[in-house]
Order: C-alpha cells, then sequence, then structure tokens
C-alpha cells in the first residue's frame, strides 16, 4: 500500500514499520529488531548527511 509522507517524522515512522513488516525474522519475540535499529540508524546517517550537503549547496548559490 502506498502512503503520502509529509514530514521526517512520518518517514521515519513508515521505515521503522516497513522494515519490521518486510523482515518479520528480525524481530524479537519481546518486540525489540537489533538489526532494523542498525538500518535505520545508517539510513538517517545518510540522510542527514544529505540534508547536511544540500543546505551547504543552497547557501553557497549565488543571490540574485
Amino acid at each position: 500500500m502506498f502512503y503520502q509522507i509529509h514530514t521526517y517524522t512520518e518517514l521515519r515512522r513508515q521505515i521503522h514499520d516497513d522494515l519490521r513488516l518486510q523482515h518479520p525474522e528480525w524481530v524479537q519475540p519481546n518486540g525489540e529488531s537489533p538489526m532494523c535499529d542498525s538500518y535505520e540508524a545508517r539510513l538517517m546517517k545518510l540522510l542527514d548527511a544529505l540534508t547536511r550537503t544540500n543546505a551547504k549547496r543552497a547557501r553557497e548559490l549565488p543571490t540574485r
């Protein structure tokens, strides 16, 4: 099913939920999932780096 994402928080929640749905074998009986947590953390680092890079580029653009 397709959900439209509007905020960064919604994106993180969707990724969190989708990882657990797509890989139920990674979820422990107590509901914790170190593997999913690791994937989420790596993705957040990548998104953060991308956001910082884009913000830097935007500041470097000449103003008109």
